[in-house]
């Protein structure tokens, strides 16, 4: 059982520009099974993603975790420092003050498929390649929660697919995996359970099978459908 969950979201809202972009969510996330926040482009997944994790506080309504426990938060688009893939890992480690960084940050490469990188320039790694480099500043610290937002967005099917591997090696690890993307087949392959997001608003969670086999809600079947528009 994990000490830091379940994360509990109480009637959460969030406003920016005068614009509800979060409106009354109620959710509680639990440690095992993989979440996967569904919806269309500008539903509001990252900005859910972001109050989960902490980086936004809402306007209304309350956040709260069960107890203090690591977490980490991979974007879209990772932002990679000016130094070496290894020292973009030991830098992550040495912010949360982790003594003798090297050995887990060189661990942690390899855990990804990037050792025979580790002296690169993080910035001049492949899209691809600088997913996985982020993903592995989060392996490295071991996290009871990984937020993934949209990780696989702007990758080709075969980088997907080495991103979706080591998602699944922290699932096996026991990391609570809880991802946003508005991309059908991976919500299959991933996820143990939807949350459907619509303008906002928590439609409805279930079972993944059950979501795409029966879902509950007219908006969720036009979703899969793809009767609603992605943007």
């Amino acid at each position: 059982m994990s000490a830091i969950l379940p994360l509990r979201l109480e009637d959460v809202s969030y406003e920016a520009g005068g614009r509800a972009i979060i409106e009354r969510v109620s959710l509680a996330l639990e440690a095992g099974p993989s979440t996967i926040i569904l919806g269309a482009n500008g539903a509001g997944k990252s900005v859910l993603m972001r109050l989960m994790h902490g980086l936004l506080a809402p306007t209304a309504g309350r956040i709260s975790w069960n107890s203090p426990g690591r977490q980490a938060l991979v974007f879209q688009r990772p932002v990679m420092l000016r130094r070496s893939a290894l020292a973009n890992v030991v830098y992550a480690l040495e912010l949360a003050g982790v003594s003798g960084c090297e050995k887990p940050a060189r661990e942690a490469l390899k855990e990804v498929g990037l050792a025979h990188l580790a002296q690169q320039p993080a910035r001049v790694l492949s899209f691809g390649e600088q997913q996985r480099l982020a993903l592995a500043r989060a392996w490295a610290l071991h996290p009871e929660v990984l937020f993934l937002d949209e990780p696989t967005a702007s990758l080709d099917p075969s980088a997907t697919r080495e991103i979706e591997a080591v998602i699944r090696a922290f699932d096996a690890a026991g990391t609570k995996i809880v991802m946003a993307t508005h991309n059908l087949g991976q919500a299959r392959r991933l996820g143990d359970e939807v949350v459907y997001l619509h303008q906002g608003r928590v439609m409805e969670r279930a079972p993944v099978d059950r979501f795409f086999s029966q879902p509950a809600t007219a908006e969720a079947a036009a979703f899969i459908k793809g009767e609603l528009p992605w943007d």
